[in-house]
């Protein structure tokens, strides 16, 4: 009967398809177990520098890739240089306008409160789409307590087309519909008003609050502010430089996979950059286990900031609480831990400024307040919390590193990826 044999083939339709799937599936699983792979966790509270070094791993292992992504990052070179002038106006302003003690505002000339004013509405239509850039560039994902910025996901790269530049709503299920219209909004406008952003910029006001750190900027902010003739331009382009300063926060945990050779062997180098906010740490621990290496990040330029979850926590306190944790994680016991003690060309600009040490750190004492000592003392901190809390036999790597300086980095990354390889192997030997 018809029936009878179209059932009859089905069955064996249905076995044939189950049968190729069980041979590929076992062939996933031999290429797996084949496969070198070298799994490595990038740690480090917010603003540490872990995207910026991946950023790097990836200018030395995969620049074709960065290459393919330009376009997609210049929105968010956008939306760094709209922030930063928000920030001067909103923090000039308050500086204006608060008079705790008149001879402390003595610096104030008459005759800059009015210029600052004219500026101002002249580059409000600028500023007030700040806010919608967030929104269309993080594809409406927010975060708890409605804290500004872009947020993104892992995979927010991966769209890139001629005609639209931004692809985060793609990924996370949203419309395509008036994706990059802000963007495109933002760009014109910075092409119109670039002349005033710099008159902004370079306007003595501001000149003299920065001086007097009383206006605190993002750690990238003057270099786009610097650079605004060139951001504005029609074909402009993000330059690798611009790519490595833009500040971007990762939510949730981003894989990232670079094939290298060492030796004459190839493996596959497995990086996990992770959110670094304190509510986003939970997410860290399921991913410690099997782990090869760890590099944790500390910016000991941070001494004189405080956490943005918890202004009354310092960010040293912090980093160094949160290193404890993670080198005390019996989870870590086969890994190797890289310590790298960051923004050093910040921390060094910091105290050429004369800001002290011992008035954040009160630890700190009446040591020099010169870079050799101030680096060595933060040195010295981690190094014991790895000796005291360390698990046993596990490695520690010290490196200070100064995220943007690509040579120099660029160099740590080999001689970092020698000993993680070398851990591997180890490990490897083990099992």
């Amino acid at each position: 009967m018809p029936g009878v044999l179209d059932n009859d083939q089905a069955r064996r339709v249905s076995k044939a398809i189950d049968d190729d799937i069980k041979r590929e599936r076992d062939a996933v699983k031999k290429r797996q177990k084949q496969r070198k792979e070298v799994k490595v966790m990038l740690l480090g509270q917010a603003e540490s520098g872990k995207s910026t070094l991946q950023k790097q791993f990836q200018l030395y292992h995969a620049s074709q890739t960065l290459d393919r992504e330009r376009p997609s990052w210049r929105p968010i070179v956008y939306f760094n240089a709209i922030k930063a002038v928000r920030t001067i106006l909103d923090e000039i302003d308050w500086d204006f306008t608060t008079q705790v003690n008149q001879d402390e505002e003595a610096y104030i000339e008459s005759n800059w409160p009015p210029q600052i004013s004219r500026i101002r509405h002249t580059l409000l239509p600028l500023v007030t789409i700040e806010d919608s850039l967030a929104s269309e560039l993080s594809g409406g994902v927010t975060v708890a307590g409605g804290r500004p910025g872009v947020f993104v996901r892992a995979g927010w790269q991966s769209v890139v087309t001629s005609t639209r530049s931004w692809p985060v709503a793609d990924i996370h299920g949203g419309t395509s519909s008036g994706q990059g219209v802000v963007a495109n909004m933002a760009a014109r406008l910075l092409s119109e008003l670039q002349y005033d952003v710099a008159e902004l910029w370079q306007h003595p006001a501001v000149k003299t609050l920065l001086r007097m750190r009383r206006l605190r900027l993002e750690e990238s902010a003057a270099f786009f502010l610097d650079e605004i003739h060139r951001i504005a331009e029609p074909d402009y382009l993000p330059t690798t430089d611009d790519i490595l300063h833009v500040r971007l926060q990762t939510l949730g945990v981003t894989e990232h996979s670079f094939d290298i050779n060492f030796g004459g062997t190839h493996y596959t180098w497995m990086l996990y950059d992770v959110g670094g906010a304190r509510g986003q740490r939970h997410a860290w621990v399921p991913y410690f286990d099997d782990a090869t290496a760890i590099i944790f990040l500390a910016p000991i330029s941070a001494f004189d900031q405080y956490l943005e979850e918890d202004p009354r926590t310092n960010r040293i306190d912090d980093s160094l609480q949160l290193f404890t944790t993670t080198c005390s994680n019996k989870l870590l016991k086969n890994s190797n831990m890289v310590l790298m003690l960051n923004k050093c060309d910040l921390l060094k600009k910091k105290l050429q400024s004369g800001v002290m040490v011992k008035r954040y750190i009160t630890s700190y004492g009446e040591r020099e307040n010169r870079y050799e000592d101030v680096a060595e003392y933060f040195r010295a901190h981690f190094a014991q919390v790895h000796k005291r809390k360390g698990v046993q036999k596990q490695e520690l790597y010290i490196h200070f590193t100064s995220m943007l300086d690509i040579r120099a980095t660029q160099k740590i990354i080999v001689d970092i990826n020698e000993a993680i390889i070398k851990s591997y192997l180890g490990q490897s030997m083990l099992t």
